[in-house]
Order: C-alpha cells, then structure tokens, then sequence
C-alpha cells in the first residue's frame, strides 16, 4: 500500500484503485467542500478508490453503498488515512 512522505497527508486523489481509506478531519471552507461533505465525505466515514478515467480525471469512489464521481482536484482537497 502506498503511503505518503512523512508530514504531508494523504489526499483521496492520492489513493490507488481498490485502496480504501478513512477521511480524516477537513473544514469545508467553500461552497464546493460544503456540496462534499453533503455528498457523505465527512470526517470518519470510510472510502473506497474504485477507478480512475482513461484520461486521469474524474476519479470513482464508493462510499456510503454508493459510487460517487469527482474531479481530481476536488478529491486532493480531502485528506484520507490509508486503511489496510
């Protein structure tokens, strides 16, 4: 499993396909963040990386018994904690 260097956290665009992980804490500072935490991806609930788009953006993530689509820049905005 892939982690990250010491001191920088990892972010959901971080995790590879079939990793999981579970969102660590994150304030929703703008309205997009806001709309996420909406979606489910609030801190302590668990993630999973499903797939990636041929050309890198969106990525697929399954999370609460549904799949959910973002944009790559969005998912490196929520920090994860690799679970193993």
């Amino acid at each position: 499993m892939r982690g990250s260097p010491e001191g920088i956290p990892l972010s959901l665009a971080g995790l590879r396909p079939g990793q999981r992980g579970r969102i660590k804490e994150y304030t929703a500072s703008d309205p997009d963040l806001l709309r996420l935490m909406e979606l489910g991806l609030v801190p302590g609930q668990e993630i999973e990386f499903l797939k990636i788009a041929p050309l890198g953006d969106p990525i697929e993530v399954r999370i609460m018994d549904y799949d959910l689509c973002l944009r790559k820049s969005d998912a490196d905005r929520i920090p994860v904690e690799p679970l193993s």
